[in-house]
């Protein structure tokens, strides 16, 4: 209740939403707090629901408990004109999955959004930056461990490299998720959905780990977060979490310093460690077990082995 009052007090409510009766109101809050867990999720529907129910009231809804199937279809036609289809199919999802709950809730009879077919989209190769492992060996290398900040920021990017993590689930972890296993540094990531993944650390990561617990001092402090904010004029490490807007900034700082000319994001390492891992004779299987991926069609977004074939192609035209 706690969390629904906090949730409540910190947005306004949409006016479709306002519109309705009490129980329309507390029903629609209590599915971004009680149906949906992850953050990131939570935050991608409450913005793409927003997105929609603004769009209803500028085309004349009075409430949301009147949206019929015309006016989401309308919505995400004029959505596929005007934005990728991913982006169509996610904002329809959102849709979907929040008119299920009001139905179940009893707030309105039928999900008007249940008919409502979405854009075909078929993926075979991811669209993440990925870097040669020269770049990437050159990046890491290139950072001054002399310092808590770059102490963190290695292991931080090595994490991600070495272990395929996620940067939600890298940035979430604990001091004591990084823990001696069968004499080997092991970590234990949380990823989406719950879901508990454990990995051996690569030999370059325990160094990167067991450099930065014992450098910046923070390795009895169990339950603090692993991966901190540094404190400003102090140049030490807080104890408050590192979020991940400023890891993204910290990576292209890094990159920038280095001359690195791909526009990489936090995800490029986790594409950059399985592209790698696929090179040198890893299995499909194998990696997507390693990346804790529930399908091998997932892992193969992120493999990019067949960018250097078709380069050496390209390179053939001898004119």
């Amino acid at each position: 209740m706690n969390q629904l009052v906090a949730f409540r007090h910190s947005r306004v409510l949409p006016a479709l939403v306002a519109a309705a009766d009490a129980q329309a109101q507390q029903r629609f809050l209590e599915f971004f707090v009680s149906n949906i867990r992850n953050p990131n999720t939570r935050r991608a529907y409450s913005r793409g629901i927003g997105e929609f129910l603004a769009w209803c009231e500028a085309h004349g809804v009075a409430s949301i408990a009147v949206v019929q199937p015309l006016h989401v279809a309308a919505y995400i036609e004029e959505l596929t004109r005007e934005r990728s289809p991913p982006t169509a199919k996610q904002r329809l999802a959102a849709i979907r999955m929040l008119f299920d709950w009001l139905v179940v809730g009893q707030v309105v009879p039928v999900n008007p959004a249940a008919s409502v077919r979405g854009p075909s989209h078929s993926v075979k190769r991811g669209k993440t930056p990925v870097l040669d492992p020269s770049e990437a060996r050159q990046l890491l290398d290139s950072i001054d461990v002399s310092t808590p900040a770059g102490l963190r920021d290695r292991a931080l990017i090595g994490l991600m490299v070495y272990s395929f993590a996620r940067i939600g689930a890298a940035l979430g972890m604990k001091v004591e998720d990084v823990y001696v296993q069968n004499r080997r540094l092991w970590v234990r990531l949380h990823e989406k959905g719950g879901k508990r993944h454990e990995m051996p650390c690569h030999h370059n990561l325990e160094a990167y780990l067991h450099a930065y617990l014992e450098g910046c001092e923070i390795a009895e402090d169990r339950k603090g977060p692993l991966f901190r904010t540094i404190g400003r004029g102090t140049r030490n490490l807080t104890t408050t979490p590192l979020p991940q807007a400023n890891a993204y900034a910290m990576i292209q700082r890094r990159s920038n310093a280095v001359g690195i000319g791909t526009r990489i994001g936090n995800h490029t390492f986790r594409a950059t460690g399985i592209t790698a891992y696929l090179k040198n004779g890893g299995t499909l299987e194998k990696a997507a077990a390693m990346a804790n991926h529930s399908s091998t069609r997932t892992t193969q977004l992120y493999d990019r082995r067949s960018d250097e074939v078709t380069l050496d192609e390209v390179e053939r035209v001898l004119i």
